[in-house]
């Protein structure tokens, strides 16, 4: 992701950037599940919450992995459409193992603040349970039409890129922290936990644009291969 190349100061820059962006106008399903989230933990972001969100967030990028490789094989009779599609299932399994990072990093972070003080049940169950309905929801709306699920996905991560930003903002502290973790090597070398979050956020936007980017390109219509080209950019 684009973040790893920022420093600090380029990562204020952005989160400010944020802040001063409206968020999205959130549709039924999304503002359905925020208020939830809402009303199970609390108004404000935390970092239990977060964990919570990165439960989730991964659901949409494997229902549209399996959902293509099915597309795959009803279209490969056009085999340079069929190539494409497969172009989408890597992408789409690039930005979930990134929402995995997010999903290893928050839980290390939260398991060194007490987390299990919330409660098994509004930790484990409930996120799980979520992360089910969510899942099915991203799938249905796949099938039955691609940027649907695509606009909620850049739903969620709008309301998750303005969390993690607002949280950063609402604790200054956590620019005093220094970020010790294991993943380091993997998902980058942030000094802070400031700077940490702030590189997650970006990420939810890059996953953000990246949607609404495919809201444009949605597609499963089957056409001669020789056809291909002049279609996919219908």
């Amino acid at each position: 992701m684009e973040s790893r190349e920022l420093s600090s100061s380029e990562l204020k820059k952005e989160q400010q950037k944020t802040l001063e962006t409206p968020r999205m106008h959130y549709g039924i399903s999304a503002w359905l599940l925020f208020r939830l989230m809402d009303v199970v933990y609390g108004r404000k972001a935390a970092l239990s919450k977060f964990l919570v969100l990165e439960i989730i967030a991964r659901m949409p990028y494997v229902a549209w992995e399996q959902v293509s490789y099915v597309a795959i094989t009803h279209t490969h009779s056009a085999p340079k459409f069929a190539r494409r599609i497969h172009g989408e299932v890597l992408d789409a399994r690039e930005q979930q193992d990134n929402e995995l990072w997010h999903l290893l990093i928050i839980e290390e972070l939260t398991q060194t603040r007490g987390y299990k003080k919330h409660g098994l049940i509004r930790v484990r169950v409930l996120p799980q349970i979520l992360a089910y309905l969510y899942y099915h929801l991203s799938w249905f709306l796949y099938v039955l039409k691609p940027r649907w699920s695509y606009l909620l996905n850049a739903q969620f991560e709008d309301h998750a890129e303005h969390e993690y930003m607002g949280y950063v903002r609402d604790h200054p502290e956590t620019d005093d922290e220094k970020w010790e973790s294991s993943f380091r090597d993997e998902y980058g070398n942030y000094e802070t936990v400031g700077d940490l979050l702030r590189a997650i956020a970006l990420d939810e936007r890059h996953h953000k644009l990246k949607s609404l980017e495919q809201i444009e390109q949605a597609r499963f219509h089957q056409f001669d291969d020789g056809d291909d080209d002049d279609n996919a950019s219908k």
